[in-house]
């Protein structure tokens, strides 16, 4: 087995290994209807296991490569992760202020354009629409259907 498909393996069973134990915390959650707070933990554990199951499929029939068609390895880019973890500091930070809803728009727009590759275009108009509606869904979905409050900081009013 190449070096290449070994890493592959490995990362698959820690993504396995890792929703199979997410799973079993989750299973020690005290349940009280089918939608509940243990309703997404559940979603993410099944989530992580399924994918873990398909990366360790995807590894096992991945076919050898040759040592010379191996494609040169991009170094760690250190300042996007920087970028990232800053963007994380600062969402929590102003998460109580500015409300759920404001700071993961302003969040994931952020995020976005940190995570764009640099010889791609960046589409604000895009970005700023999937972060809206991906914030305004959460909401919605966590304060109207699990009946859970997320901060809603400057939105206050609206409730």
């Amino acid at each position: 087995m190449d070096r290449a498909k070994k890493k592959e393996v490995v990362i698959g069973a820690a993504m396995l290994a890792t929703g199979l134990i997410y799973l079993f915390l989750t299973a020690n959650l005290p349940r009280k209807a089918f939608i509940d707070a243990a309703f997404v933990p559940y979603l993410l554990a099944a989530g992580l296991c399924l994918l873990g199951a398909l990366q360790l499929i995807g590894a096992w029939r991945q076919a050898p490569r040759e040592d010379d068609a191996a494609p040169a390895e991009a170094g760690p880019d250190y300042l996007t992760v920087g970028k990232t973890l800053g963007l994380i500091v600062g969402y929590i930070a102003v998460l109580q202020w500015l409300g759920f809803p404001i700071a993961t728009v302003a969040y994931l727009y952020l995020q976005f354009l940190v995570l764009t590759p640099h010889d791609h275009r960046v589409s604000h108009g895009r970005y700023l629409l999937i972060a809206l509606c991906a914030s305004v869904f959460i909401y919605v979905v966590f304060r109207h259907g699990f009946d859970l409050l997320l901060p809603a900081g400057l939105l206050d009013f609206i409730e």
